[in-house]
Formats: structure tokens, sequence, C-alpha cells
């Protein structure tokens, strides 16, 4: 289990690779997607499995959408939005701790787009396939911060809320959203699944001690109805009143052991990690030249 600094991530996951172990990262793998890819290849040369820490893939609300998806329930898939936002710096005393030291800070620093939207990212091609092509807008909106660190608040325009939308190679349109400056609870995550059966919305926000929820529509009852989370879809030992970071991680391990000792297919790799960052690279890209970037043609 890698959970170290992000710059060690990869050279201690080869190591482990190397020796013949199975290997759990926290992401990113790399902030490059070329070495992760690379490391998803050596992985699989040397038979061992791996995952990475997009955490928000073992929501049991989010699974049971990607159930509805694959048993044709919501019929075919329309839109899928994604978001993940909440004010974790909103107030520009709270120390900032994403910046490097080696970094700009006069010209925009990509940030929200990478730390949060990887989860979104990984989140909409498990749902809904490859990625075709990318068009996006980023932007800083506080540029005067306590910098953990450094007296006083000082100025960088740390990139703080950001918008993509997506065309899929199967013809599905994609809206992303990542902000850390919109009010509201973190982690902030929710997905909207909308296709020409039904629609579902599932939110994980920590709110009045519930860690998430589950609405779903169809087109002839178009009212949103509240969908219970059974206990039997939850992790042992866990309740939706448990804190959402022990619900999703314990999720996550469970499946990681699962996959090794069943032999059961692989899912949140090292390859659906470097994928997050070759279209997190595509987003940054798009603003940068103002235009649509695609994304290598692969199969989903």
């Amino acid at each position: 289990d890698v959970c170290t600094p992000t710059h060690t991530h990869l050279p201690l996951s080869l190591a482990a690779i190397g020796g013949g172990k199975h290997v759990l990262s926290e992401k990113p793998l790399h902030t490059l997607a070329a070495p992760a890819f690379d490391a998803a290849a050596r992985a699989d040369a040397a038979g061992v499995r791996t995952k990475l820490g997009f955490t928000f893939r073992y929501s049991p609300a989010i699974r049971q959408i990607k159930r509805w998806i694959d048993d044709g329930t919501l019929g075919e898939i329309f839109h899928i939005h994604g978001f993940e936002q909440n004010s974790q710096w909103l107030d520009p005393d709270f120390p900032l701790r994403q910046v490097a030291p080696d970094a700009v800070r006069d010209k925009l620093i990509p940030s929200s787009i990478i730390g949060y939207g990887s989860h979104l990212i990984d989140l909409m091609r498990w749902l809904g396939g490859e990625f075709k092509s990318v068009a996006s807008t980023m932007k800083n909106f506080i540029p005067d911060r306590v910098i953990r660190g450094e007296p006083g608040r000082q100025r960088v325009l740390i990139e703080d809320g950001a918008t993509a939308i997506v065309e899929y190679q199967n013809g599905t349109q994609g809206m992303l959203q990542t902000s850390y400056i919109a009010v509201g609870n973190y982690p902030g995550v929710e997905i909207r699944v909308y296709g020409s059966k039904g629609a579902a919305v599932a939110r994980l926000i920590d709110e009045f001690g519930v860690a998430e929820t589950l609405k779903f529509a169809t087109h002839d009852s178009v009212e949103f109805k509240p969908i219970e989370i059974t206990q039997d879809v939850l992790p042992p030992g866990t309740t939706l009143n448990t804190p959402w970071p022990e619900l999703y991680y314990r999720n996550l391990v469970r499946f990681f052991v699962d996959e090794i000792l069943e032999d059961r297919p692989q899912e949140c790799t090292f390859y659906d990690g470097a994928k997050s960052q070759e279209i997190v690279d595509a987003i940054i890209k798009a603003h940068y030249e103002r235009r649509w970037v695609d994304l290598p043609a692969t199969s989903a």
C-alpha cells in the first residue's frame, strides 16, 4: 500500500511490481500520463494486480448507478455530469498546501482540475466509456491566500475552479466541474446520469450525518425519488452514518483483496489512473489553447 508523498508513488510502486507484489497506490501514480502507462504495462507483464485510490468508485450509490447502466435500466445514456466542489479553500486565510516550491505564481497553476478532476474523470469513464474530445475553462477566483509555511497572504494564481465539456466516443455528452471555493461540505461529489428510460443522481456529500444519497426518476415519473441504500451493499460494519472516508476506503480495500484472492476482473487499475491523467492533461491543454482537444482513440 503506497500512501506516501506524491513524487514517491511511482518509484515505490515500480519497486513493488519488480518484487512481484500486488500494489495499491494513492493517486496520482505520476503527474504525467506516459510513466503511468509504462507502470501499468510493467504490472501486466509481471502478472500482478494494481489498484489506484479512486475512492469514489466504491460509493454504494455510484455502484448502483453503474448497475443501472449495465442492466439497461437507464436505457441509452445521453448525458453524464460530474461535480466535485466544496468550500475547502473558500477562506483565503485557511493555509493552502497545493503550491509546489518551484511554481510560477503569477501564472495560472492548474490545481482543482488535477486533485478533484482526476476522481470525476475516473467515474465518468467507468460509467460512460472512453472520452473522444474535451473543451474547458479554468480560473483563479481568490488570488491572495495564506500558504502553509509562509507569512501572511501571498499572491498565487492557483486554479480554484474549472469546467470541462466532454464528447464520448459513443456519442454521450458529458460535463464536469471542480471547485475549491463553492459553498458546500466535503467531499462535494455529485454524479448525474440521464438516459432514454431514466435518470439517477448520487450525492456524495456529508450532510446531517448521512454520507450519501441516491435518487431515481423515469421518463413517465419525472419526479426524482429517494432510493434506499440497503445494508447489504455497504461494507461490513458500516452504515450510511459512517464517515465517508471509512465507508469508501473500506470498500476499496475489500474489492482489491477479493480481486486477488478470487481472481476477479480488475478495476480502478494503474491503466485507469494513466487514462485519467491523460484526460487531465487534455483538459489543461484545451484551456490554454482555447480549443477542443482530441484524446487518443482507444477501446472502451
